[in-house]
């Protein structure tokens, strides 16, 4: 695997309060945030550009991510610095609706890093976007998280199942999946 260009880009998604509350049900991975601030502090250190999408809705006053709660607001950990642009989208993909691909390919930028929560909605369908849209594209598998589902079947299918089929779906048609430390040794 080769080393990542000095302007490749983190785009951190959905790192947000509404992900505290107990309605989720149980989460996979409580060491995402963690890692996430780990490549989030390296990318700063190196001076790597670093894109921040918040999810917002504007419509649904009941939803936890309505523009008026603050649990749209992001996580505590996650400072965002002056020069760091916050991209709002309103559905799962960071692309739709949104300005991200011209603001990567304005910059030049041919590979990304892809983090945040959760893993199988937002992560997953802006990863498989990254990827078609022809970008190199990194997925870190440690720095993000997902909560169980119920199925159609009614069967309840745990966190770290679904957080694996991601993976597996999205390896090598998609993006590169990494971890964490191998993500920052590639750096």
């Amino acid at each position: 695997m080769k080393s990542l260009s000095e302007n490749a880009a983190l785009i951190i998604i959905d790192v947000q309060k509404a992900f505290y509350d107990s309605s989720w049900g149980r989460r996979n991975n409580p060491d995402a945030e963690k890692n996430i601030v780990k490549i989030m502090d390296y990318w700063r250190a190196t001076s790597r550009p670093i894109f921040h999408i918040q999810h917002v809705s504007r419509t649904n006053e009941n939803s936890l991510f309505h523009i008026s709660k603050p649990t749209h607001e992001f996580k505590e950990m996650i400072q965002i610095l002056d020069g760091e642009p916050i991209i709002q989208k309103t559905v799962n993909s960071s692309f739709i609706g949104t300005d991200l691909e011209s603001r990567l390919r304005s910059k030049g930028i041919e590979s990304v890093i892809i983090v945040g929560l959760t893993t199988n909605h937002c992560v997953e369908t802006t990863t498989r976007m990254a990827g078609n849209l022809g970008f190199n594209t990194y997925l870190v598998s440690d720095a993000t998280a997902t909560f169980d589902r119920i199925g159609p079947d009614g069967k309840t299918y745990l966190a770290e199942d679904i957080h694996q089929m991601t993976m597996v779906n999205l390896n090598e048609e998609f993006a590169t999946i990494i971890d964490t430390n191998s993500l920052i040794e590639l750096s």
